[in-house]
């Protein structure tokens, strides 16, 4: 699917790598939910270093090496389609951060 240029909403998740949905990676499984449901394009990142609630810093750097780094969960849609999924990802969702916010799209593909 391709957004027009204009209004649209993100939604950003931050989760653990190690976090579980099933049998499977949390963050993968909140991927095939996405395109499950027809959004229009998912980016997943790893994290190079963060701390969250529990603050306490995670990192990839060598002498500090985290097996929990956060992976982000990017994706942008149009507001109703972001908000129709809202309810499945927040279910999947036992420990993270969910945010959306409006963006203009100025240009894709």
């Amino acid at each position: 699917m391709t957004l027009p240029s204009g209004k649209a909403k993100m939604l950003k998740i931050y989760v653990g790598e190690t976090e579980k949905f099933g049998n499977k990676s949390l963050y993968h499984a909140i991927l095939l939910k996405l395109k499950e449901n027809g959004l229009a394009g998912v980016t997943v990142s790893r994290g190079v270093e963060s701390y969250g609630a529990a603050n306490r810093i995670r990192t990839t750097r060598i002498l500090d090496l985290s097996a929990d780094l956060p992976m982000i969960i990017e994706a942008v849609d149009t507001s109703e389609t972001i908000d129709r999924v809202l309810p499945f990802i927040s279910e999947m969702v036992k420990k993270g951060l969910i945010i959306t916010f409006d963006v203009d799209v100025i240009k894709q593909g």
